[in-house]
């Protein structure tokens, strides 16, 4: 109603404005437009009369929830900008300290200058320093979730979470989908393909962590376990595979267990022996690398000793353990050198590094029985530091009353 006043007022001279009404009501509320026509003399201040009204009813509209959350999205960008220019700054001088063009200066490179110029001895990588883009580091603010007036535009908007219980939702769809189309088969009395379920070898499931990055909001590990259980009983349904790119929108592919599926192709010496050798052998403290002749006669050679290097007999145990599993205690030489931490971690890592090389000379068989007795597995334990205040990393002070 308040456009089609304007549209008559505009018809109408600034002489005739002043005996015009004293108001008019327009969406609801009561608008005064005395106190407008009463200074109006002249035709020229007539538009800036119908654009301060157009003004005041778009400033009336917006929410008090839109207007916090663009103030708050301006801070967050204003934020995001500073961050960007600091970042630029820096990856510029890293590129002057390296003699780099700053311009062809890519992240691998600045990596690779942050390692150089500031080795660091630290186990966990978190605490080691970096330089990263602003986006990556900071989580992306999630957008409006209602519109000028308030009304939210998700249906789930009230459960506090919508992304999370839409997943849920869509779960839900995808599931009474795959039975409708399971019992449309059993009523035309057709075979029941069980070669239709999804196969996700090889993937695993985004972590709590990731998830809450996919869906911008914070779950709980309650809720986080609701999800994996939904997930899980929609894979195990009969044609899963047909909703195989909403299931694989929440799952990663497990790189490292793709590059430990590589067996190595050996090498050849002078003498026309195959070998294989294997670095980064790691337990505890200790570091190794291992290399497997073939044919043998069952020489172990570690640091320029036999098996005799080790005085204990666990620890010989653990360095026969895999040739004996796949039966080449005298069909190979094993050439060793290790280094650092204890008989305990030196046997460790010299038996990951043993085994990780005998996949190339046995089938694909032996590969899997030695995968399941767990001898293609790294153990990353580390002994636990000791904490202030405590006997031990665990173990407390006997506490007394008096």
């Amino acid at each position: 109603m308040a456009l089609g006043v304007l549209k008559c007022l505009k018809l109408l001279k600034p002489s005739q404005l002043c005996n015009f009404g004293e108001s008019f009501i327009a969406n609801g509320s009561l608008y005064s437009c005395m106190t407008y026509v009463t200074n109006v003399d002249k035709e020229d201040n007539f538009e800036k009369l119908i654009e301060s009204w157009n003004t005041g009813i778009k400033k009336q509209k917006t929410n008090k929830a839109m207007r916090v959350y663009l103030e708050r999205a301006k801070q967050h960008d204003d934020f995001m900008k500073r961050q960007q220019i600091s970042y630029q700054i820096g990856k510029r001088h890293l590129a002057n300290m390296m003699g780099e063009d700053p311009e062809s200066f890519t992240q691998d490179m600045v990596d690779e200058a942050i390692q150089y110029l500031f080795p660091s001895g630290l186990f966990d990588r978190a605490a080691r320093p970096f330089l990263k883009p602003p986006e990556t580091i900071f989580p992306p603010r999630k957008a409006a979730e209602f519109d000028n007036e308030g009304r939210p535009f998700h249906p789930f908007f009230y459960t506090g979470r919508p992304t999370y219980y839409k997943i849920l939702f869509d779960v839900r769809q995808h599931m009474g989908d795959l039975k409708l189309h399971h019992n449309s088969l059993l009523i035309k009395r057709l075979p029941i393909d069980e070669s239709t379920k999804m196969d996700v070898a090889g993937s695993a499931w985004c972590t709590q962590e990731e998830m809450q990055v996919i869906l911008v909001e914070p779950i709980s590990e309650i809720e986080y376990k609701i999800f994996l259980t939904a997930m899980e009983r929609l894979i195990a349904m009969p044609y899963s595979n047909k909703v195989k790119d909403f299931i694989n929108k929440y799952r990663k592919p497990l790189l490292g267990q793709k590059k430990a599926l590589d067996i190595p192709v050996p090498l050849y010496d002078e003498s026309g022996r195959a070998y294989v050798t294997t670095y980064e052998c790691l337990r505890k403290s200790a570091r190794g690398h291992v290399t497997i002749r073939s044919p043998g006669t069952g020489l172990i050679d570690i640091n320029g000793q036999d098996i005799s290097y080790f005085q204990d007999k666990q620890s010989r145990e653990q360095i026969l353990f895999p040739l004996m599993f796949t039966n080449m205690v005298n069909t190979v030489d094993v050439e060793c050198y290790v280094d650092g931490g204890g008989s305990t971690g030196q046997s460790g890592a010299l038996r990951w590094g043993i085994a990780n090389s005998l996949r190339s000379f046995v089938d694909m068989e032996m590969v899997h029985k030695m995968r399941l007795a767990g001898l293609l597995t790294r153990d990353y334990r580390l002994k636990e530091r000791k904490k202030a205040g405590q006997k031990g990393a665990r173990k407390k002070f006997t506490w007394k009353k008096r």
